[in-house]
Parts: C-alpha cells; sequence; structure tokens
C-alpha cells in the first residue's frame, strides 16, 4: 500500500465461504491478518481504478492537445501562405 492508509476501523463484511479460505490461507502465507489480506486487496483494486482513470486522462489530454497543435499549425500556415503572397 502507498501510506495512504487512515485510522482503521471495524466494519462487518459477508463474504462467500470460498473467499474467506482464501483470504485465510493467503494471511497464513504472509503471516499477516486476514484484514491485513482484505485490505491490501482493497487498497491494490483502488491503484487500479487509479491508474485506470489517469491513463484515461492522460489519452483525453493527449487528443485534445494533438487537435490543438493541428488546428495551430494550419493557423500558422494560413498566415504564412498569406505573407508569402502579399509581398
Amino acid at each position: 500500500m502507498h501510506g495512504r492508509v487512515s485510522a482503521t476501523r471495524k466494519v462487518t463484511v459477508s463474504l462467500p465461504q470460498e473467499l474467506i479460505e482464501f483470504a485465510d490461507a493467503v494471511a497464513a502465507t504472509m503471516k499477516i491478518s486476514r484484514s491485513k489480506v482484505i485490505a491490501e486487496a482493497i487498497a491494490a483494486q483502488r491503484e487500479r481504478e487509479e491508474t485506470r482513470l489517469a491513463a484515461e486522462g492522460y489519452r483525453f489530454y493527449a487528443q485534445e492537445a494533438s487537435e490543438f497543435a493541428a488546428a495551430s499549425l494550419q493557423a500558422i500556415s494560413g498566415v504564412l501562405g498569406r505573407g508569402s503572397q502579399t509581398g
């Protein structure tokens, strides 16, 4: 996790038995609590979501910048083209 964990709160969550067993097996292997396994799984999902949203934002702004560059090039070409015709 990225150190963004604030104070912990106790919550009640209902999970399918097979997920509980899996979480317990992971906890035993890693020598951490079941709560830590679940917290790390949720934190990993949050990180994937933030990465997905950031990539989506970068793609949007890259497209916007590309369109602006194309429009700017067209405008500059038009101005330069007219300048050479008047001389």
